[in-house]
């Protein structure tokens, strides 16, 4: 249905139809941008909109009764209970005080070679990202702990920044994610097959960042003092095996449950949030104000992933009904390149909205958009790839300056004396580590397919 309008005594058709779908999407972008709580915005968008679209005759009033089944099968999806139960385990890790002893055991073990401390980083973040999936946490508890560690031993700061920050990100990749447990249950794929999946490409991008540590150390040695090296004490192996073996105990507790089929993503959540609470009264870290602390975190982070679900499942049911859905579909199918313009179209949106949005709000809003395009120019067997891809973007993106969220969280902690421009000049050459490993795994899938085909073969 359309309308005639006068203007300046020229006659224009106006169509709501065609044109309240692209005004709908303009109308969420300057709410992300206001700063407005992102569940409220998609939700007041929603509304808004719903009610314009029956008010011009483009939806029907009936159209709104799916809105209360969607809503329900949210609250009814047993994926979703995996994000509090893997929250839980990362704050009650945080405060357990298992981190603080690895990287002092990893720093003094690794302190004879040149850049061996930000080696530590690295790989403390690496098992910190296997055993909590959070960024926040990761990058908080090492910016507190190694950061000053780093300065003390005559560590370029902006090298220093840029290793803490791009090795507390391993957490978005490196299984058990929560990224990787949204995506799963948006994508319609396999939790399990995902943390399968970012097996390879989560260890290769920390590969990547320790073999650019001992490279840049190696050849430019104000980066990392040589005094280090002949200053450093040797850690006792009873000593290095204490601070180990709890959280590998925990890694394997938590994915071994996955990968072998004993247990679903959600029951080894559970699994890993009872162990964790173990780990910390083992440790001395447990107590009934900590656990207070690490329920309450776990309550507002629930409560935010579903407000923003609830909120995203209000948008997506108005812009589907508006035609939205069908409109970008047209534009990314018919893009130059095909699957490879889909991509890097993709990629770009994905890369670009890291900088102002969480991975939450990208999960929930983006990525149901780019899904029909996705299974028709790369194949529903390819959704897996496209996760992985999703993720390790994400990890990408949450680096990048200026509004890279890992940055804040390393500002928040740093010492005065290091200057948010040093933190911004240490993160480049870590993103561009990063784009490296995706373009890796954009060019070998067998990265990520490979051991997901090997599980389902057995």
């Amino acid at each position: 249905m359309g309308f005639e309008l006068e203007v300046g005594g020229w006659g224009i058709a106006f169509f709501p139809g065609e044109v309240l779908a692209p005004l709908m999407f303009l109308a969420l972008i300057a709410a992300l941008l206001s700063g407005y709580p992102v569940a409220f915005g998609l939700g007041g968008v929603a509304v808004i909109f719903g009610l314009l679209g029956i008010v011009s005759g483009v939806i029907d009033p009936r159209f709104f009764s799916a809105l209360q089944p969607r809503i329900f099968g949210i609250m009814s999806n047993f994926t979703l209970l995996a994000i509090p139960t893997f929250v839980f385990m990362g704050a009650m890790l945080q405060i357990s005080g298992i981190a603080e002893r690895l990287l002092e055991a990893m720093g003094q073990l690794l302190g004879q070679l040149r850049g061996g401390l930000a080696l530590a980083v690295v790989l403390v973040g690496s098992l910190m990202a296997a055993t909590t999936g959070v960024t926040a946490a990761t990058v908080t508890t090492m910016g507190l702990i190694s950061l000053p560690a780093m300065l003390r031993s005559g560590y370029d700061k902006s090298f220093a920044s840029g290793v803490i920050v791009a090795s507390g990100t391993l957490g978005q990749l490196i299984p058990p994610s929560i990224v990787l447990v949204v995506l799963g249950d948006q994508l319609g794929v396999s939790v399990g097959d995902l943390f399968l999946g970012s097996l390879i490409p989560g260890l290769l991008m920390a590969g990547a960042f320790a073999l650019y540590v001992l490279v840049a150390s190696q050849l430019n040695p104000q980066l990392a003092p040589e005094r280090l090296a002949r200053t450093a004490a040797n850690v006792a192996p009873a000593q290095l095996l204490r601070v180990l073996i709890p959280p590998l105990v925990l890694i394997f507790l938590v994915l071994g449950s996955i990968f072998f089929g004993v247990a679903t993503p959600t029951e080894a959540g559970a699994l890993g949030a009872v162990g964790a609470m173990v780990l910390a009264a083992i440790e001395g870290g447990f107590s009934r104000s900590n656990l207070a602390k690490v329920c309450d975190e776990t309550l507002r982070v629930t409560a935010m992933v579903m407000a923003i679900l609830l909120g995203s499942t209000a948008f997506a049911l108005v812009f589907r009904s508006l035609g939205g859905d069908a409109m970008i579909r047209e534009v990314l199918v018919n893009l130059p390149g095909g699957q490879l313009g889909f991509l890097v179209v993709s990629m770009a949106v994905i890369f670009a909205l890291g900088f102002f949005i969480d991975f939450f709000e990208i999960a929930f809003i983006v990525v149901p958009l780019l899904l029909p395009s996705a299974r028709e120019l790369l194949g529903p067997e390819s959704l897996l790839w496209f996760g992985v891809l999703i993720g390790a973007n994400l990890q990408t993106s949450f680096l990048t300056p200026p509004f890279g969220f890992a940055l804040f969280y390393l500002r928040g902690v740093a010492p005065k004396e290091v200057s948010t421009a040093a933190i911004y000049r240490g993160v480049w050459p870590f993103i561009a580590v990063q784009v490296a490993v995706l373009v890796l795994i954009i060019l070998f899938p067998a990265l990520v397919n490979t051991l997901p085909a090997l599980s389902q073969a057995s």
